[in-house]
């Protein structure tokens, strides 16, 4: 398992694992952040993502990325 930070731009891989507190999953969750879905990454700047997800698109700090192993 990687981080997402690790994942290309373009690169389409599969949620494997999220970590944090409760609160900081339960929020990643409610975006479509969950174990064995898919997410693109569309653009990268710094450790900072775009990714879409179940059709929409989400920007994520570096910090909240590096929570989703993939």
């Amino acid at each position: 398992m990687m981080p997402l930070t690790m994942a290309k731009p373009g690169e389409t891989v599969m949620i494997r694992k999220i970590s944090g507190r409760d609160e900081v999953r339960q929020h990643l969750a409610e975006l479509g952040f969950v174990v064995d879905s898919d997410v693109t990454v569309v653009s990268e700047m710094a450790g900072n993502l775009i990714v879409q997800i179940k059709d929409s698109r989400i920007a994520l700090d570096k910090t909240m990325a590096n929570r989703i192993m993939v």
